[in-house]
């Protein structure tokens, strides 16, 4: 299949404009802008995540908060390294598909893919609701409109994506830069006070703490770390989207992984220790971030600013899909396992049909949902520790395969870190179950079934074009060029003048109707045409049922059929109106006719569009 693909590349080598090149690429500080928002935007629901959770065993829960913490950014350190070893090993970008593809095999590299893509969609919709319902939570008066609302963020990050990942990275620096300035300031002041400043966000709000308190055992720490590592969805974007970083890519891409992971966890970290230094409580309507500023920086201006900072980024977040999952398309066409054109570039280095695909099914998901975050979390993050732990796995078949020291150290800690994973994403599931995590894992072997479905049908087309062999030498056929007609005009002499370069012999046909109105019209222009004499026979074909494209079909097999080793080609004359709009105004005669004639004809089918200008 390499010349099928092969076909791909020169389209898209066509398709790319010559000054095309590293400035429309990434350098590590725009790569953290424009890949890791959602790995940054999830220290604001994954702490929460594990709070809630242990919250069900009452205040002796919440103190193994910062334990299970610890044990995620331990997680996180495992991974960066591991993503690391990824980008060097993997510099075409895919991550865990990639990684799959290499040491684990076709169908367990697509299981991977189809996980990524649920996940980048998932992404998608649930940081555009979790934005809006941050804002909507500041205006309730909005919080009819919110679908509207989601679906207009939808559109205004999908269009600065199409501008190319250089300017969405760009139009995302500031508010990322806030948002991480403002949450380590939150944290620094918070570690210098002995108790809250305030609890005025948390006022009149009942607790969520449980009253007949459980004991905690391990399946309660168990599902509070599964809950916690939500925080860690984002980190395999970098990996998977290298190509979009600038020369040398995987040293740039390395750096932006570790920066992420340094920041991401110092975060995780900070606001655990506060949560424990301050025993929060986690409440009703009111989120632990939102608690922790209030508790840290007292209820002014600055609890305002880490709201606001918290609404945008995680509306924002979505952008990290908008970032790896063209790029992951790209490379399942290049592997033919979706259409060919999810391979080619726009200008600007977009993947634009990726782009406009992603913002599609979000756009579908949002509208399923109502604009709900509610309705999809339960869906999220499952995809992405099954990405992770294939990766993992994958990785350490890597370290087996390779000669040096310290690969039996390397693989030891990828292997740790695919159990971990592992775990996760099987509790994760379990919990989630009936709550619609029953919908992934439906969805998941739907997509690898599509997947297989596109790559047996590229097979199927590259063995009957028998690509990948040397075809004989070309020869010319003797050829009848075939010209439909409804009447004499300049269009009919340009359509014969055509032909007449075509072909050995050209045929000029007309379909004629019995009804009297249609049998004068018919007489007239085989007047016409006998009168004006142009050197071209003129066949009238009738047709009983009113029919236009059977008919001439039906007269090109016969052609054909006649003349064994001549080439047969249908030449439609159409009018290529001046304005978009006046295209409304023909009849869609031509259409007709090359729809009939591909069905029941193997001739060729030459449309020649006559310009009025």
């Amino acid at each position: 299949m390499s010349a099928l693909t092969a076909e791909t590349g020169t389209a898209r080598a066509a398709e790319e404009p010559p000054d095309s090149g590293e400035r429309h690429r990434l350098t590590a500080v725009t790569g953290l802008a424009a890949l890791s928002l959602d790995a940054v935007a999830s220290v604001a629901y994954g702490p929460e995540a594990i709070v809630l959770v242990l919250a069900a065993a009452g205040a002796e829960g919440l103190g193994f908060t910062l334990p299970i913490t610890l044990a995620i950014a331990g997680l996180l350190a495992v991974l960066v390294a591991s993503y690391r070893h990824v980008i060097a090993a993997f510099p075409d970008g895919g991550g865990s598909y990639a990684v799959a593809r290499t040491h684990l095999g076709a169908r367990t590299s697509l299981v991977a893919a189809a996980s990524l893509v649920l996940d980048y969609v998932l992404n998608v919709a649930v940081a555009v609701t979790a934005g809006v319902a941050a804002l909507t939570s500041a205006f309730p008066a909005w919080y009819g409109d919110r679908l509207w609302m989601c679906l207009g963020v939808l559109v205004l990050i999908t269009g600065v994506n199409l501008r190319g990942i250089v300017d969405s990275a760009r139009a995302f620096i500031v508010p990322t830069a806030v948002f991480v300035v403002s949450v380590l300031a939150l944290i620094t002041v918070g570690l210098f006070r002995s108790a809250p400043v305030s609890t005025t966000a948390a006022e009149g709000h009942a607790s969520v703490l449980a009253d007949n308190a459980t004991t905690v055992g391990a399946l309660l720490l168990l599902k509070a770390f599964a809950s916690g590592c939500s925080a860690l969805t984002g980190v395999e974007a970098l990996a998977n989207a290298v190509p979009s970083f600038r020369v040398p890519r995987v040293r740039r891409a390395q750096r932006a992984e570790v920066a992420l992971g340094a920041v991401l966890g110092v975060m995780l970290i900070g606001l655990s220790v506060l949560i424990s230094r301050f025993h929060l409580q986690p409440v009703e309507g009111v989120t632990v971030l939102a608690q922790l500023a209030d508790a840290s920086l007292g209820h002014n201006w600055a609890f305002y600013v880490i709201q606001f900072a918290t609404m945008i980024l995680l509306a924002l977040s979505a952008n990290t899909s908008f970032g790896g999952l063209p790029v992951l398309l790209k490379l399942l066409a290049r592997d033919n396992y979706l259409p060919h054109v999810f391979a080619l570039k726009a200008d600007r280095q977009v993947h634009r049909h990726g782009v406009l695909t992603l913002a599609a099914v979000s756009a579908a998901l949002l509208v399923f949902s109502g604009g709900d975050t509610n309705t999809l979390v339960p869906l999220f993050a499952i995809g992405v520790f099954v990405g992770f732990t294939i990766a993992q796995v994958g990785m350490v078949r890597h370290w087996r395969a390779q000669r040096g020291r310290g690969r039996w150290g390397k693989a030891a800690l990828n292997g740790f870190g695919a159990l971990l994973t592992g775990v996760s994403a099987v509790v994760v599931t379990a919990t989630k179950f009936e709550d619609g995590a029953w919908l992934i894992v439906i969805a998941l072997p739907v997509l690898v079934v599509a997947f297989e479905t596109v790559h047996r049908a590229y097979t199927r087309i590259g063995e009957r074009l028998g690509l990948g062999r040397i075809p004989e030498p070309p020869h010319r056929d003797r050829s009848v060029v075939i010209v439909p007609v409804s009447s004499l005009s300049r269009l009919t002499c340009e359509a014969l003048n055509a032909a007449a370069s075509l072909g050995d012999e050209v045929r000029a046909v007309t379909v004629c109707h019995p009804d009297a109105e249609d049998r004068a019209h018919t007489e007239a222009l085989m007047r016409d045409w006998a009168l004006w004499n142009p050197g071209v026979p003129l066949v009238p074909l009738l047709s009983e049922r009113r029919a236009l494209g059977r008919p001439i079909s039906a007269y090109v097999r016969e052609t054909g059929g006649a003349a064994v080793g001549t080439r047969v080609t249908v030449l439609i004359a159409e009018v290529e109106p001046d304005r978009l709009w006046q295209r409304l105004l023909q009849n869609q005669r031509g259409a007709v006719v090359a729809h009939a004639v591909r069905k029941d004809t193997d001739a060729v089918i030459c449309r020649l569009r006559f310009r009025i200008t």
